[in-house]
């Protein structure tokens, strides 16, 4: 059985917080566009981000093709 590849993993890890990132930040603008008073784009947005994300890695990483 081959050793898995660390690159593969760590690029996956990179993805997930760079997506992260930009969910806040696209968030925070509209947030401070439609001036809610609760920030409530900033906080559902990357969690929608974090669902698909997750759904992306476990797909990219089963063994099935």
């Amino acid at each position: 059985m081959p050793s898995p590849n660390p690159y593969k993993y760590i690029g996956l890890a990179t993805q997930l917080l760079a997506t992260l990132g930009v969910a806040f930040f696209i968030g925070y603008k509209v947030d401070k566009h439609f001036h809610f008073k609760f920030p409530i784009t900033m906080l559902t947005l990357p969690l929608l981000f974090l669902v698909a994300s997750l759904w992306k890695i476990v797909k990219d990483t089963s063994n099935r093709h």
